[in-house]
């Protein structure tokens, strides 16, 4: 049981003589490759040493139980002891996604709704900008296109771990289930007469692309510049600053107008292309994957229906899982870990009750 394990141990101890080595910060990547390499095996290897003492002791008791009581009641105590800790190396050693250590960059559209709808978008922008605080990580506004009454048409932020995150803890994997379509019913600030309304946002959580993830030929990119609008600013609709970039292979087009640098703004939509290309490719492979292998929660469809956010009633509901809870106010603050834990346990259970390969 657990064989594996034993080489992911010995495989952790070269890692730890890798990160020793001072040599190896010449090379930044290749210390980032180390040090996340590190904190994806320092759990499961802690795990699986828990598990061979607590394995080791219950024998032992087992094998004097006969000969003495004090053995015999330290055995049943041991029994659950390893029960859990083999439950917790199993998740720990379910296959990961490839992703999950990745940076994300959240892009969150506002949909039907009008005004009502940017303004949700905007809502849901905070929510995520308080979970990635609470989580310790960073956060950059990459681009936004602001409505009139403040809300926002189109955002794109950039959430960064400060360290190399341990297994199912990095932005990528704590958000990846993010991606949908949002629903709110509640009364807008435009409503006169005190009527519930419903509207939308959607939202397309993607890892973020290092140059080595994603080759983008420059030939195959046709770049536009336009000037910047929305609301206020000095260089809003003086300057030729705002960059479209369209890939011609994939159709994909991304604008960026948020910096007042025509250099600035086109950096960052290389950034948020790079990452919509790796989801695209991402999402191929999901789709050539076998339907045993789609979990219920890991969907690729981004006009999902994923979740209602209903104020009236101060409640949430995730309908991909059944999830349901009444700290609206709470869950908008930024504490969301109990709305993705629930997404994640549906996946890990699918994930186990999959045929072995």
């Amino acid at each position: 049981m657990f064989e594996s394990c034993a080489q992911l141990a010995s495989e952790l101890d070269t890692v730890e003589a890798g990160l020793a080595d001072p040599a190896i910060h010449g090379d930044q990547a290749q210390a980032r490759k180390l040090g996340r390499r590190y904190a994806v095996l320092r759990p499961i290897v802690a795990a699986y040493r828990d598990w061979l003492a607590v394995t080791s002791d219950l024998e032992t008791a087992q094998e004097l139980a006969d000969q003495d009581e004090a053995f015999a009641a330290e055995a049943v105590e041991l029994l659950p002891r390893q029960a859990i800790l083999a439950e917790k190396l199993t998740h720990l050693l379910l296959p990961r996604d490839p992703m999950d250590d990745k940076d994300v960059i959240v892009e969150i559209k506002a949909g039907e709704g009008g005004d009502e709808s940017a303004l949700f978008a905007s809502d849901l922008m905070r929510m995520y900008l308080r979970y990635a605080e609470r989580r310790g990580w960073s956060t950059e506004v990459l681009d936004a296109v602001e409505s009139d009454l403040g809300g926002y048409k189109d955002i794109s932020i950039a959430v960064k771990s400060k360290v190399p995150p341990g297994p199912g803890e990095g932005p990528y994997a704590r958000l990846r289930f993010e991606g949908g379509v949002h629903r709110v019913q509640r009364v807008p600030v435009t409503e006169s007469q005190g009527r519930i309304h419903t509207s939308a946002a959607g939202v397309m959580v993607a890892p973020e692309a290092e140059d080595v993830d994603v080759s983008i030929d420059p030939n195959d990119l046709r770049i536009d510049v336009f000037r910047s609008s929305g609301p206020g600013g000095q260089s809003v609709n003086t300057t030729d600053s705002a960059v479209r970039i369209t890939h011609m292979p994939t159709g994909v087009v991304v604008s960026c107008q948020n910096e007042k640098s025509q250099l600035q703004n086109r950096e960052q939509a290389m950034r948020i292309l790079r990452a919509r290309l790796l989801a695209v490719a991402e999402e191929s492979a999901a789709k050539d994957a076998s339907d045993i292998r789609r979990s219920q929660v890991r969907t690729v469809d981004r006009s999902e229906r994923i979740r209602t956010y209903n104020f009236p009633e101060n409640r949430l509901n995730d309908h991909r899982v059944g999830f349901k809870s009444h700290n609206l106010d709470q869950i908008l603050d930024g504490d969301l870990d109990a709305v993705i834990e629930a997404c994640v346990t549906a996946d890990q259970q699918t994930r186990l009750a999959e045929p072995s390969a």
